[in-house]
């Protein structure tokens, strides 16, 4: 199972792997809809709010008439029976005109008020025991307070209804409006609860304390209502016609008559007696009673009118919220369209300069100073100095590409100069083993008559010629340049002759020159050194008794070489390594790790100087094949060879040498270096025959080049050879003899070609031989594997 830490850091490298833009877009998406849900739910409770207040303003029309008459009415009957019970003459009739009112109004009023989830259900509930209580009054069967009690329940249970329905507490503005109504139902209430009182009173004009009670309680309830809040909430239209009704002199009758109540009233036995003034109750009632009610009417109507006005803004508020949040969503999405654009340019923009910069720009910076060669400034990225996040990343990349570039800088000043103090030591080195040649010819000629020292001399000469080789490869790789003594253009046939000289194993080396031409002499060093390289890998990585064969001829591109071994089978991925050695200059990290085999590297230097293509593929024979190309500027006609002149003094030969006695073991024998410091050299006529661009040694082995310009010294005297010898001469040494004495001696004739006598074992030992020989090579070629 995957542990919580690991379970985290996927899910952050899994956000590091979202895309800017869509982390812009999320950006921008995420505010919108945020902000377009709040602006959907603000546009639903203004929707849902305004469609309650014209549900509220219908139910108002509809019901609100009906409500108020039905409470009007109801006072009137309670009147109408307080009086009926007291016994006062004409209240029977008055009873019965007041109930039928009462009925029309509480009919009308179960018509409209029919759902069950508002308030007007408790009302008509109270309305169902009315024809109880109106039969009681009939019988005067119980007090007169608990029937009067019901009338007053009923007119509280309208006066609620209007207070829960049409307060509309939720809005402050229609809540104020709509306060002075409430009150204003109450204080008529309290008024017409004294009314009813002052009937009960009848014609004998005396109240039981407890009606005497109810009747100072709603004088008051009501003055208290109309005081604190009636008054200060009617606006200015209704607070001049509210001042007109209290001022009427029906109004002042009233209030006079209840202070008379107040404090003209006598306690008796039985109860309170009433003063004479209340006598003018019933006219001043009926007369300002009308006044109130108009008051409550226009109320009522303003109530209604600025709640429909109220949802009319409310609508307009909500078409207003839409259109200005969609248009401020349309501004958010186009300035995050238009930010997003800028932001992704920059960046890309950012992003095509610094690939410009990897892959161009800087490996050409690099190339140039390892070249040596100076780096524009300009050519750099330059620091800007923004202030902004894309302008700081990308003076950050151009502070690092300057460092890098520094870095490159101080590496190849290194580089530089390391390579002029390898070239410097090489130089030296080369110095000193050309003087060891030299010293190894001397010692050849002093002691050539002795056939075992002739043998390790020979050998010596050998070694030293390929640490010469070595020497120069050095030289090669840290930059310098091969001195090359030739002069004149060389043959191919004997280009070849110099190249198979240089190594170690040449017996093995077939050479097949297919055309006539010839090398400027100014690539004759590094050509043979290169195909020395390579013949020397040939050699070396294949079966000791096989044949290299080194073949030359004429292309369409210029001169094709083409070396082939017999050497084990190597994969394609291996050709495609070594390859890759030939056409890439390694730094000098990759040369210690292949310090042991540096000859690739060496032929790709050379190649590169000189503009050649060589490249390493399986042969036919299942060895490998190395094909170097030469361009043809590097090459001269025949014919301008010829109108050269001849190149050199030496006698010409173009067939294979002569094998040599099998008694010395073969060694090249030209050194390179120094002039023979030995006693002045004689002038010897030189003969006219056809001139040898490459002489041959006193073995019968090609000579290797010459690294001097100076002329050649030549002895004194050169020894005859033994008359009356079956085998002539072998060919001259130029441009010293060292031959012994046992090779001028006659040779016994040679005999036929006799049948191979080889033994078991030895067939066995030579098949060892070749087994080891392979087993060598595969062990270094998996030593150079990575």
């Amino acid at each position: 199972m995957e542990s919580e830490g690991v379970r985290g850091q996927s899910t952050a490298r899994r956000w590091r792997t979202v895309r800017l833009r869509t982390l812009l877009i999320w950006l921008a998406v995420v505010p919108t809809v945020a902000m377009g849900t709040q602006v959907t739910v603000t546009a639903q409770r203004l929707l849902a709010q305004s469609e309650q207040l014209r549900d509220d303003v219908a139910a108002a029309e509809r019901v609100g008439a009906p409500l108020y008459t039905l409470m009007v009415d109801m006072q009137a009957e309670r009147t109408a029976t307080a009086a009926h019970w007291a016994g006062t003459a004409g209240a029977e009739g008055d009873l019965r005109k007041r109930r039928a009112a009462t009925d029309l109004a509480a009919a009308e009023f179960r018509a409209l008020a029919g759902d069950p989830d508002r308030s007007f259900a408790e009302v008509t509930r109270q309305l169902d025991k009315l024809a109880a209580y109106r039969q009681r009054a009939d019988t005067r069967s119980g007090a007169a307070d608990s029937t009067l009690t019901y009338y007053s329940d009923v007119i509280g249970k309208v006066i609620q209804v209007y207070q829960q329905e049409f307060s509309h507490a939720e809005d402050a503005e229609l809540a104020q409006a709509s306060r002075p109504v409430v009150a204003m139902l109450q204080a008529t209430e309290m008024v017409a609860r004294e009314d009813t009182v002052l009937a009960l009173a009848g014609p004998s004009g005396e109240l039981t304390f407890v009606g005497y009670d109810q009747f100072v309680g709603a004088l008051g309830a009501q003055r208290y209502l109309h005081e604190a809040s009636i008054v200060p909430y009617l606006a200015a239209g209704d607070h001049r016609f509210y001042e007109r009704v209290v001022g009427s002199a029906d109004w002042q009758t009233k209030t006079r008559i209840e202070n008379a109540v107040l404090s003209g009233h006598k306690d008796t036995t039985a109860g309170i007696r009433l003063p004479a003034e209340v006598g003018g109750w019933q006219s001043a009632h009926a007369n300002f009673s009308v006044q109130m009610a108009t008051l409550n009417i226009d109320l009522a109507r303003t109530v209604l009118a600025r709640g429909e006005a109220k949802a009319e803004e409310l609508q307009t508020e909500v078409a207003w919220l839409i259109g200005g949040s969609g248009g401020g969503l349309l501004a958010v999405v186009v300035v995050v369209v238009f930010t997003t654009r800028s932001v992704l340019r920059r960046l890309r923009e950012l992003h095509e300069r610094t690939v410009t910069v990897a892959d161009r720009t800087l490996p050409d910076v690099v190339a140039r100073l390892q070249r040596g060669q100076t780096v524009d400034a300009e050519a750099l990225p330059a620091v800007t100095g923004d202030g902004d996040e894309v302008g700081r990343i990308s003076d950050a990349f151009a502070r690092a590409v300057a460092v890098s570039v520094d870095g490159h800088r101080q590496l190849a000043a290194e580089r530089h100069g390391f390579g002029l103090f390898a070239a410097g030591i090489a130089s030296r080195t080369g110095n000193l083993v050309s003087r060891q040649l030299s010293l190894t010819e001397d010692l050849q000629d002093t002691f050539g008559h002795d056939e075992a020292l002739l043998a390790q001399l020979m050998r010596a000469d050998q070694l030293t010629v390929g640490m010469r080789r070595q020497i120069e490869n050095l030289l090669i790789l840290a930059g310098g340049e091969v001195p090359d003594p030739h002069t004149e253009p060389m043959r191919v046939a004997d280009l070849l002759r110099e190249a198979a000289a240089e190594v170690e194993d040449f017996r093995r080396i077939e050479r097949q020159a297919l055309d006539e031409t010839s090398v400027e002499p100014r690539a004759i060093s590094q050509i043979s050194h290169l195909l020395a390289e390579l013949l020397d890998n040939a050699t070396r990585f294949s079966p000791p008794r096989s044949k290299v064969v080194i073949r030359a001829e004429l292309v369409a591109d210029g001169l094709s070489v083409e070396i082939e071994d017999c050497g084990p089978r190597v994969s394609p991925e291996r050709y495609e390594e070594m390859n890759g050695r030939l056409h890439q200059a390694p730094p000098y990290s990759v040369l210690a790790q292949n310090a042991h085999r540096l000859g690739l590297f060496v032929v790709g230097h050379l190649a590169d100087q000189l503009q050649a293509t060589v490249t390493l593929r399986r042969s036919v024979y299942g060895g490998t094949s190395a094909v170097v190309i030469l361009p043809g500027e590097l090459l001269v006609a025949a014919g301008a060879q010829a109108s050269r002149g001849p190149a050199r003094s030496a006698p010409a030969q173009v067939t294979a040498p002569e094998a040599p006695a099998p008694t010395p073991p073969p060694a090249a024998a030209t050194p390179a270096g120094q002039p023979e410091p030995a006693e002045q050299p004689v002038p010897v006529p030189v003969p006219e025959p056809e001139p040898e661009p490459v002489p041959r040694t006193s073995a019968g082995l090609p000579s290797r080049r010459t690294k001097t310009l100076a002329p050649v010294p030549v002895p004194a005297a050169r020894p005859a050879p033994v008359a009356g010898t079956a085998r002539p001469a072998l060919p001259e040494r130029v441009p010293q003899t060292h031959i012994a004495d046992q090779l001028r001696a006659p040779r016994a004739p040679e005999t036929a070609v006799r049948p191979d006598t080889a033994t078991p074992e030895e067939v066995a030992d030579a098949w060892a031989d070749y087994e080891q020989g392979t087993q060598t090579v595969e062990e270094e070629l998996r030593r150079d594997q990575p």
